[in-house]
């Protein structure tokens, strides 16, 4: 039985001296796993289409096991994001989040949809730190997270001053401060960006200028919950980190 599907590669594993088992992200059934044979030959047409973030319709030959890759077209190779180590970095720790928090065969159109305009707008040059940020706090849903980013997470006040509390998950407002010492203080635009980045339709994603002040105070939220309530510690995370050290030490500010 052949199979038609829309999809975007997240994963390959060689297997064999010829072969790839490669995990694409579907729009029609969600993440599936199929072998690729011959893929790993330069000259196999499935070469190109089994390269991660690759966009494409693939033709999948259904068995009682895994899945054949027979054929398919390369709709867009992602080419930008595999030619910068930056952009790389940035996308491949989006499709492990992705790869980490779904599970085979269910499909979810909308993650779909976040993912592949993710990646296209890594791959038209958009702010790396800013697609990362909706990211995160988009796909909190799919991993059964759901924080506080429209009133206080202690008295459901939704005016105030606000800062954010990885114990009570999700924003304290002034008269709560008190209920948790450690919770980070946040400026005004740092928690309309919270809810912004949280509630937004990607496909409506325009220009977004933001502080480098701010940014770090996203990461240090969005990094903090992750790490109290996801269960996930990711390579590519750890690595991004590395990257981003290393843009701070190269930036003009640092220095001086």
């Amino acid at each position: 039985m052949l199979n038609k599907c829309e999809g975007i590669v997240i994963r390959t594993n060689n297997y064999g001296e010829a072969n790839k088992v490669v995990t694409i992200y579907t729009r029609e059934a969600g993440k599936i796993g199929v072998m690729a044979r011959g893929a790993k030959k330069p000259s196999s047409r499935l070469a190109s289409l089994t390269q991660p973030f690759t966009y494409g319709q693939f033709l999948v030959q259904k068995g009682s096991g895994m899945g054949t890759l027979q054929q398919g077209d390369v709709i867009s190779s992602m080419r930008s994001i595999r030619e910068d180590i930056f952009i790389t970095a940035y996308a491949s720790y989006i499709v492990e989040l992705t790869d980490k928090a779904t599970d085979n065969q269910k499909a979810n159109p909308f993650l779909f949809e976040l993912l592949y305009q993710t990646l296209s707008f890594m791959n038209e040059g958009y702010d790396l730190d800013i697609l990362t940020y909706i990211y995160e706090l988009k796909i909190l849903n799919v991993l059964g997270l759901f924080p506080y980013l429209d009133q206080c997470s202690v008295c459901g006040a939704k005016d105030g001053e606000f800062g954010f509390s990885i114990r009570e998950g999700g924003f304290i407002c002034h008269r709560c401060f008190e209920k948790d010492p450690y919770h980070f203080k946040l400026t005004p635009s740092a928690v309309k960006l919270l809810r912004l980045f949280y509630y937004i339709d990607m496909k409506r994603l325009g220009t977004i200028s933001v502080k480098e002040e701010t940014k770090k105070q996203l990461k240090q939220v969005i990094d903090s919950y992750y790490e109290e309530y996801s269960g996930l510690y990711l390579k590519s995370k750890r690595f991004l980190n590395q990257i981003d050290h290393l843009k701070e030490t190269l930036s003009p500010e640092s220095k001086r």
